[in-house]
């Protein structure tokens, strides 16, 4: 799982997204409830639980994609240039730990977006940025270490109107040299009485929806986000990543036709890896870092506006 927090990283994916022809700021706020510290060893052995370790987590998330130049194309779909800024803040309660761990996490990142048809059936989308990565929120104590650079290119293959597929290839430097990984698109929905969607782009989110009225619509949703810091440890340049897999009812309330909503999220954390890694490429596959908190309640509320 510890690549899957490299590549959400690498990706920029907030200047990957569908919407990024309109501007839209989004802001939100989640909580993880309390469960305990368990490492998974290799192989079929069972899971191990670390002592009386335990924790929860709250996150606060916030973006803003800003169009810069955005055209109709002979395709009807936007030919743009944008910018994306977006801001990312954890704090973790963790209790009865006997190692080092991180208490708090900061990620903020600044990327340039393009998006362009390259033919009926195929578009190209690609992203270049930075970010800063650390492991508090003190910015005395930023340097080179934290910060991390961005690019990549997917193409997407429209096989028809619900569904979208797309690869390509992404770089960064997370591992403290330029390094390629690749990139997934994925895009499907279906719009009926029931709406179905599934987007492998902003990290995971799977719904199933339904629109009860113009302003309200209710899901069925299962989202994988995280945040990575890049630290010192032992002398050591080390990666601390947090994931988590998400799922449960979101409802969201628009506004008026301002373009405001409200939305929010109640229901489970099903999976949320937790630890410190080497910032190499053997650390990231390495098989015995794979600790976890168990499961345990989930909830959230977010506000987005698009103009």
């Amino acid at each position: 799982m510890r690549i899957i927090a490299i590549i959400i990283v690498t990706l920029f994916t907030l200047i990957l997204s569908e919407n990024t022809e309109a501007q839209e700021l989004s802001v939100r706020t989640e909580y993880i409830g309390n469960s305990g510290y368990y490492y998974l060893p290799p192989g079929e052995k069972p899971k191990e639980k670390i002592g009386d370790a335990e924790g929860s987590a709250m996150i606060y998330r916030g973006s803003v994609k800003i169009p810069l130049s955005v055209r109709q194309d002979a395709y009807n779909r936007p030919q743009l240039w944008g910018m994306g800024i977006s801001g990312a803040y954890a704090k973790f309660n963790n209790d009865h730990f006997t190692q080092e761990m991180v208490s708090e996490i900061m990620n903020l990142e600044l990327g340039f977006y393009h998006a362009r048809s390259l033919s009926e059936e195929w578009s190209l989308k690609a992203s270049l940025g930075m970010g800063v990565f650390m492991p508090s929120t003190d910015l005395s104590g930023l340097n080179f270490r934290n910060v991390l650079f961005s690019g990549g290119v997917v193409f997407i293959r429209h096989l028809n109107p619900n569904l979208d597929i797309g690869g390509g290839v992404a770089i960064n430097s997370s591992l403290g040299y330029p390094m390629i990984f690749p990139a997934i698109f994925v895009r499907w929905e279906l719009q009926g009485k029931y709406d179905v969607n599934i987007e492998l782009v902003e990290g995971l989110d799977a719904s199933i929806s339904y629109d009860f009225n113009e302003k309200f619509t209710l899901a069925y949703a299962v989202e994988m986000n995280g945040q990575v810091a890049l630290l010192k440890r032992n002398c050591e340049d080390m990666i601390f990543s947090h994931q988590y897999i998400v799922t449960g009812f979101r409802p969201e309330f628009k506004i008026g036709d301002s373009g405001f909503s409200v939305m929010g999220m109640a229901g489970l954390n099903l999976y949320r890896p937790a630890s410190f890694s080497e910032r190499s490429l053997k650390g990231v596959f390495s098989s015995d870092n794979d600790y976890y908190f168990s499961i345990s309640p989930y909830v959230s509320i977010g506000l987005k506006m698009k103009f």
